[in-house]
């Protein structure tokens, strides 16, 4: 019989996907499943990470402490959720639902503050004072760990550069796709995998996917070769602003988007004329654990028994 003091379960929610882990106190992986998202129904989602979580239980004989990574944050006002893109959580008491359903406290927080906190104990940026976490994907998120403490501010915004401006927009890029926080141009309709999508098809590209917009690249198609610089141009520049206002000691960028080819070379020589420095320090680095980031983050919402 595994006992609650022996593993940590954390959960990340996701655009598409929904993830369960457990970890021992040490950070081993003990189990690992995934399963879709339910679209549109805040129902399906506490009953399906409810489920999840007792499937886990069973298979490992024990009760654990539960996690949770989610789009988002938990307005200080009201409790509810404010700023997720999995909008059908927006105005909902989502930890006080999920806490009901598997009776027992749980703790919740924004994926991408997840992601750098995992990364920031045992990942590429382990040992590291100042880390930015970026995941660009379904949508684009950020946070920031000081000191390995994750800083989440008095409005619990604090690493949300996806809802800023792009910076040093071109006359072509005003005044910007709408985005679904109620304003146009935000680096979220940008650098997200369906902005990248939105973009390649405003210029004359087929309807297709992020992975065929690569593949179309590799294979000397012009369309797709621009809509690529294009995108690694506008990356530069939002995390060229990042740099500029927190001077990170490394920068970690996961989820989707951050498979593109070269992207960790590129970056740092695309930014450098945007820093307000004559050299820039600040590491790029893909995450340690992959896609397990977001997910290992909600486990490590938990403190070391």
């Amino acid at each position: 019989m595994t006992h609650a003091s022996d593993f940590r379960l954390g959960v990340d929610l996701g655009g598409t996907k929904t993830e369960i882990i457990a970890l021992t106190s040490e950070g081993q992986t003990l189990l690992r499943r995934r399963v879709a998202t339910p679209r549109d129904c805040y129902g399906d989602i506490v009953a399906t990470i409810t489920r999840l979580v007792h499937e886990a239980e069973v298979t490992l004989g024990g009760r654990g402490t539960v996690g949770v990574a989610m789009p988002g944050a938990l307005s200080v006002t009201t409790g509810l959720v404010k700023n997720a893109n999995t909008t059908s959580l927006i105005g909902r008491p989502f930890d006080d639902d999920l806490s009901a359903s598997l009776e027992r406290p749980v703790r919740v927080d924004n994926d991408a503050n997840c992601f750098t906190i995992s990364e920031a104990v045992d990942g590429s940026a382990q040992g590291r004072r100042v880390v930015f976490g970026v995941i660009v994907g379904t949508g684009t998120g950020g946070g920031l760990v000081v000191d390995g403490r994750p800083i989440v501010g008095p409005n619990r915004i604090a690493g949300e550069w996806g809802h800023n401006p792009l910076p040093w927009p071109k006359a072509d890029e005003l005044p910007g796709p709408g985005c679904y926080c109620g304003k146009s141009g935000c680096i979220e309709t940008f650098l997200s995998g369906p902005g990248l999508v939105r973009c390649h098809e405003a210029r004359g590209g087929e309807h297709t996917t992020a992975e065929a917009i690569v593949q179309a690249a590799q294979a000397d198609d012009p369309t797709a070769i621009e809509t690529l610089r294009r995108y690694y141009d506008r990356l530069a520049r939002s995390l060229a602003t990042v740099i500029n206002l927190l001077d990170p000691d490394i920068i970690v960028v996961g989820g989707g988007m951050s498979n593109l080819p070269k992207l960790f070379e590129l970056l740092p020589k695309l930014w450098q004329s945007l820093i307000f420095s004559d050299t820039t320090s600040t590491i790029i680095a893909p995450p340690k654990h992959g896609d397990s980031s977001g997910v290992r983050g909600a486990a490590w919402l938990w403190p070391v028994r």
